[in-house]
């Protein structure tokens, strides 16, 4: 069922992410061509507040060209630890420092031709503080509750994977612990 590798080309090297094209070799000993879009480790956090309300942000993605909902999240720095990017990510987004912060699950968003891995915290907050958005992001935070969020996945106003994987996730292991 595995595939070997008969040659590798990076067709791009961008700051975030670069793009392989793979020649590789079938289990059945043909051919075939697999591109592969690098992508480092990423964390993303759902968080609570005391008063039941979650935190959210909306912002514009443009390779959307729409406002998107989200849970926060990010790209983890070189030698930082996921724990840490999870804790930097929510203070720079919405001003959050978390009570208390914990590790749910891994999530591949496309393994079909990427390699980005993102993990999913659950964080308990209280009151924000100064945020630190980067240069070049215009975000909003957005509290809800439960019952508001679980409206807006039937509806269809939530689309972003992390956000639905994070929301499962806190809903399969959180809430019924």
């Amino acid at each position: 069922m595995r595939e070997r590798t008969i040659s590798k080309k990076t067709v791009f090297a961008g700051r975030i992410l670069s793009m392989d094209v793979l020649e590789v070799e079938l289990p059945d000993g043909h051919t075939g061509t697999r591109e592969i879009v690098r992508h480092g480790a990423a964390v993303a956090v759902i968080a609570r507040r005391r008063d039941d309300r979650f935190v959210f942000i909306r912002q514009f993605r443009k390779a959307m060209e729409r406002i998107c909902f989200e849970v926060m999240a990010g790209n983890v720095d070189p030698g930082e630890e996921m724990k840490a990017a999870a804790i930097r990510e929510l203070k720079e987004e919405t001003g959050y420092v978390p009570d208390s912060i914990r590790f749910l699950s891994s999530v591949y968003p496309s393994v079909g031709y990427c390699t980005e891995r993102i993990d999913i915290f659950y964080a308990e907050v209280h009151e924000p503080g100064e945020t630190g958005f980067d240069h070049d992001e215009n975000i909003e935070t957005v509290l809800i509750t439960e019952k508001e969020m679980d409206s807006m996945i039937r509806t269809g106003e939530v689309q972003d994977g992390k956000t639905l994987a994070a929301w499962a996730l806190w809903k399969n292991v959180i809430r019924t612990t």
